[in-house]
Order: structure tokens, then C-alpha cells, then sequence
């Protein structure tokens, strides 16, 4: 049984070929500049073979045809027929409030996706390109839309809302969505297998060039650090994260900024890159640091800084934690930051053992000392699995 895995965006379209029977990774691709010239795919097998294909892809259906013909090819694809795909799972980024979980994709789902677009204009109409062309070259084939949003659904009503008037609110659907869904459930799901208590208190730190932290009890999430967009929360890659709304439309003015241009700018242009001056990467910025760059210094400290403060406040939501999670590329590639994020944190239970932490290299890994009422871990995460899954379930 396999399982195609899809990630579309405007431009690009990333895949992943998985076998159920174990879960392993048969082959991955992506398909860059689609819609433009010069597009290009290139695919990899589990065992190393390489198809790289220059051929321009007006449209994400001429991308899944070359996606098809790609994983058919007879010297470097994994196919023999297209019947081998027992169906196929699609990242979507937004579920709006319509959707509180994935769902078997029909002409309905298509609607009430296209409705949402206005809620992810970015994403969105690229994930629904993706699923319309996918449907045409794949007739008949079953096929899941998981949203980046629902795990997040089951916050209650007082951690999503914003101050607004409640009829803004339930006119124009303003209010905390939350994203990284896929990687949120799956590591809250692993977390919980490997604690041997699927109801366990957690803080999930998800950290990489977009960051983001849940609070997660009895395996639903209490609260998220994103928001509205992904622009809300920690520091991150390039997102400014949380800021004053009044200091927006003052840098706004200063700067001269159209109104259109300023969620753009505090998208693009700011966090580790904007602070540091240089990189939006943690790695750069990290040896940058180590030389004595001060900008860099103080880019990674606001980085941890920020996730502290949301690991404490989840705490408090929680009332308790059993385990603190790190994951993404962040956070499970860069002990720096653990180490500052879990510097002081004894208060609440959590005995952080530094030795173990610059040691761990790869898989699950515990960071606690072993008198430590809480455990502190680093659970890599797989959302492609996570979508799989998810479509396993649903579709077959």
C-alpha cells in the first residue's frame, strides 16, 4: 500500500512516495518554478537513483503529469502503474473554522477551500490548483486534504479570540488559527507513545525558519502561538512575531510603507534576519556569534527569549507539564538554543542536563537529568508521515 504525500504551494510543488506496510520513504521530489520558465524537476529514490527533469510546467497539472512520469520512469522511478498509488494526502493550509479534522476530498471540500482562500491567499490557491489537477490526472484515486489548522481546532473559545467586537469576530472569522498542525499532532502523538501516557501534559516547541509552540492536553491543543497568520508568536527566520499593532502603523508611516506592503515587510524582512543584519539562518548566525557579532548574539538570545516566555505561559495553561518538546530544525539541530530556552527552568519540575544536550546527535533523545519530575525531549517530526497517515485512515 502506498501513499502519495503532496505539499503544493503558488510556485512549487514537493512530494513524497510512502510505503504503509512499513512507513518507509520510497522516493521524494519537488517541482520548482511552476508557472514560470526555467521550472524543474528533481526526485529521489530510497536507494540514491536521481531523475532530473527541465521542462517548463505552465500549471501544477503539467507538474503532476511530470510528477507521474517521474515515478514511472523505468530506470530511476519506483512505479510499474499508476494503480499502485492507493491514494493521496494533501497538505492544505487552511481549514477556516469549516473543518475540525482531515477530510475525504469532494466538489464540496473543493468549495468551501476555495471560500477559505481569502484566509490564506499566499497558500491556499495553490494547494486547491494542486488538488483540482491532481484529481484530473489521477481520476478515481482517493484523495485527503489535511489542514495545517485543525489540530489547533479544539482550542477553547477564550484562548483564540482576539479583543475585537464578538460580530467582527463572527462576521469576518477574525481570530487565532494556529499552523504546523501536521507537525504539532504528530509529535504530540509520538510524545505521548513514548511517555506511555497518551493524556500527558506537554509543551510542543516547534523551531525552525517558522517557529511556533502548542499546549497540548489529553492529546488536544489548548493553545498555540500563532495566530491569525503565522506572523503571530515567537521570533522567527524572518517574521517578526508578536508586536504592538499601534507600533505597526508608526513604521508604517516612518517608512514609508504602503498598507499592503508593511505585512509583507514584518513577513520578509525582519527577525533573525532583520536583527542580525545578515542571515535568517540559525546556523549563520550561531557562528556569527561565536566570532563576536553582536547583532547575531542578540538575534538568537530574542529567539529563546521569546520561546521561554511562551513554555512558561503554556505551563500555566496546562496547570503543570509532564514534558517540554523540541523539534523542527531549530530544535532538534541547535543545543544553543535548547540550553538557553531551558536555562533557570528547574522552577517547574524541569532538571535540564547540558551534557546530554550538546550530545545528542539524532532520533529521540532526552535533555533531563535523571531525577527530573519533567521530561525534556527532542522528538523529530515527520509531517509527511503525519499526512499519511491521516490518509490511511480516511481513505482506506
Amino acid at each position: 500500500m502506498k501513499i502519495l504525500v503532496i505539499n503544493a504551494g503558488s510556485s512549487s510543488l514537493k512530494y513524497q512516495l510512502i510505503n504503509m506496510e512499513d512507513e518507509s520513504v520510497v522516493l521524494k521530489g519537488i517541482c520548482e518554478r511552476i508557472t514560470f520558465s526555467g521550472s524543474v524537476l528533481t526526485q529521489k529514490t530510497f536507494d540514491g537513483r536521481e531523475t532530473v527533469i527541465n521542462k517548463d510546467m505552465p500549471s501544477h497539472k503539467e507538474a503532476m503529469q511530470l510528477v507521474l512520469e517521474a515515478m514511472l520512469d523505468k530506470k530511476n522511478g519506483a512505479l510499474n502503474s499508476v494503480k499502485e498509488i492507493s491514494a493521496v494526502g494533501h497538505r492544505v493550509l487552511h481549514s477556516g473554522e469549516d473543518f475540525k479534522s482531515s477530510v475525504v476530498i469532494d466538489d464540496e471540500v473543493i468549495k468551501i477551500c476555495e471560500k477559505n482562500a481569502e484566509l490564506g491567499p499566499l497558500h491556499m490557491p495553490g494547494n486547491i490548483a494542486c488538488i483540482k489537477s491532481c484529481r484530473e490526472v489521477m481520476p478515481g484515486v482517493p484523495m485527503v486534504a489535511v489542514f495545517d489548522t485543525t489540530f489547533h481546532s479544539t482550542m477553547p473559545q477564550k484562548a483564540f479570540m482576539y479583543g475585537i467586537p464578538y460580530e467582527v469576530y463572527e462576521e469576518h472569522k477574525i481570530r487565532k488559527y494556529g499552523f504546523h498542525g501536521t507537525s504539532h499532532k504528530f509529535v504530540s502523538e509520538e510524545t505521548g507513545k513514548i511517555l506511555g501516557n497518551k493524556n500527558a501534559k506537554m509543551v510542543i516547541c516547534h523551531l525552525g525558519n517558522g517557529s511556533s509552540i502548542s499546549a497540548v492536553k489529553d492529546g488536544k491543543c489548548m493553545d498555540t502561538s500563532m495566530g491569525f497568520t503565522p506572523l503571530e508568536g515567537l521570533v522567527m527566520g524572518t517574521r517578526s512575531g508578536d508586536i504592538d499593532p499601534a507600533a505597526v502603523d508608526y513604521l508604517r508611516v516612518k517608512l514609508g510603507l504602503k498598507p499592503e506592503e508593511v505585512v509583507n515587510y514584518l513577513n520578509k524582512k525582519c527577525g533573525m534576519l532583520g536583527i542580525s543584519g545578515f542571515s535568517s539562518d540559525m546556523r549563520d548566525c550561531t557562528a556569527a556569534a561565536k566570532e563576536g557579532n553582536e547583532r547575531a548574539k542578540l538575534a538568537i538570545e530574542m529567539v529563546a527569549y521569546r520561546v521561554k516566555k511562551y513554555v512558561g505561559s503554556y505551563i500555566a495553561v496546562l496547570g503543570g507539564v509532564d514534558a517540554i518538546v523540541f523539534t523542527g530544525g531549530i530544535g532538534e539541530h541547535s543545543p544553543l538554543v535548547r540550553s538557553l530556552v531551558m536555562e533557570n527552568m528547574e522552577y517547574c519540575g524541569a532538571k535540564f542536563d547540558n551534557d546530554r544536550n550538546y550530545a545528542y546527535g539524532s532520533g529521540v533523545g532526552y535533555l533531563n537529568a535523571e531525577d527530573s519530575k519533567v521530561k525534556v525531549l527532542v522528538v523529530p517530526t515527520n509531517e509527511e508521515l503525519s499526512i499519511a497517515r491521516e490518509t490511511k485512515e480516511l481513505a482506506l
